[in-house]
């Protein structure tokens, strides 16, 4: 079995469920460093943050990922017990295989090859972990940004290792994510008996016509880069649970995910003009989650990334900017070049989560590749 295999192995096999690394991060320092990495453990609350670096002139590509996973669900619906990582023909099975252990593990192994055959490589490599991506995301990788931000300490490209792939390893790289802006409407009425509607105000009827706009306005048109801003409402709550009784106030969640073509701050205005047109007594809280960020298709990174899948699989991937958001969009703040590029996305977060073994193989000498394409 190769190296690549034993350490996604050992690393699915600690059930580091958010924000608990249970030990992950420590197994990947004590590899890195007879490699000449120097390694900066980071704590931020109940998080546990990695810093290793190796070199200290540029150019500088830097690996990011996390340690920790998402709930396994019941244990007893896996086929194979969810941390066991289990092997059956080509399949590795596991909580985090595929999101994203396996790809720490193929960077790891690529870097040390590169290292071992390049002794004198030019720039630098660099690992930035955490243990709260499935989380809030409040102590992990923006935490260490800001760290690094404080002390000036600069890096031009970033590969996180977050599974890019749709339906063949390779087949799609993300190079820019959509921002996320979320809010909590509150519309005020008048709590009162449903027979007696003069008595009362439903604030559910005075939103409507605000929702209803709401949802039909052509935020924008998108860019060459993302699609349409999407407006989004996930839940609507009122009332007491009785049947005879208006209620008193209707509570409304929702999301934007948007392109560069907004700002949080034009978002903001146009749900406050819309619901100020129609006259209604609220409260609206906001929360921002992320901004959009986008990598150029003809920086190096996607150059030499692109090049370096060309190699591996023989066809070119496709830039894409769909799905949620990831880690990415604190590290892109920096200025830096990011982008996502791992293993298939068909199984993560879900019963029987599973990667290719064949396919790891494959992606350690795409990582490798892109390392000699920008450090040889």
């Amino acid at each position: 079995m190769s190296e690549i295999i034993t350490l996604a192995q050992q690393l699915i096999q600690i059930d580091s469920v958010t924000p608990d690394d249970k030990g992950c991060q420590n197994l990947i320092a004590e590899y890195l460093k007879p490699l000449g990495f120097e390694t900066e453990h980071m704590p931020f609350g109940e998080v546990s943050n990695l810093w290793a670096r190796k070199g200290d002139s540029g150019p500088f590509i830097v690996f990011a990922g996390h340690t920790d996973v998402v709930p396994t669900g019941p244990e007893s619906a896996w086929t194979h017990p969810p941390f066991s990582a289990h092997i059956e023909g080509d399949l590795l099975y596991g909580r985090g295989a595929a999101d994203m252990k396996s790809s720490i593990a193929c960077f790891m192994v690529a870097s040390k090859r590169f290292i071992e055959e390049n002794p004198n490589h030019k720039g630098s490599i660099g690992f930035l972990i955490t243990s709260d991506e499935e989380g809030p995301a409040v102590d992990g990788t923006v935490k260490v940004i800001e760290t690094l931000e404080a002390r000036n300490e600069k890096f031009e490209y970033c590969l996180v290792g977050e599974p890019s792939s749709s339906n063949k390893l390779g087949d799609s790289i993300k190079n820019g994510r959509r921002g996320s802006l979320s809010g909590t409407l509150t519309i005020k009425g008048i709590q009162g008996h449903i027979a007696y509607p003069e008595l009362a105000e439903n604030p559910i009827h005075t939103f409507a016509p605000a929702l209803e706009q709401l949802v039909h306005l052509q935020w924008d048109h998108g860019n060459e880069y993302f699609p349409p801003t999407s407006f989004q409402v996930s839940n609507i709550n009122a009332g007491t649970g009785a049947t005879n009784i208006i209620p008193g106030s209707v509570e409304v969640l929702f999301n934007f995910r948007f392109s560069t073509e907004h700002t949080p701050e034009t978002l903001k205005e146009g749900v406050h003009a819309v619901l100020d047109h129609h006259n209604l007594d609220y409260t609206l809280d906001w929360n921002l989650s992320g901004l959009p960020f986008i990598t150029p298709a003809n920086g190096e990174l996607i150059q030499a990334v692109k090049k370096a899948t060309e190699q591996v699989v023989g066809y070119t991937p496709e830039l894409s900017t769909g799905g949620g958001t990831s880690d990415g969009r604190f590290i892109a703040t920096t200025g830096a070049q990011v982008i996502e590029l791992g293993p298939l996305n068909a199984t993560i977060h879900k019963i029987d989560e599973n990667v290719s073994v064949s396919d790891l193989e494959k992606l350690t000498e795409i990582y490798y590749q892109t390392l000699v394409h920008l450090l040889k």
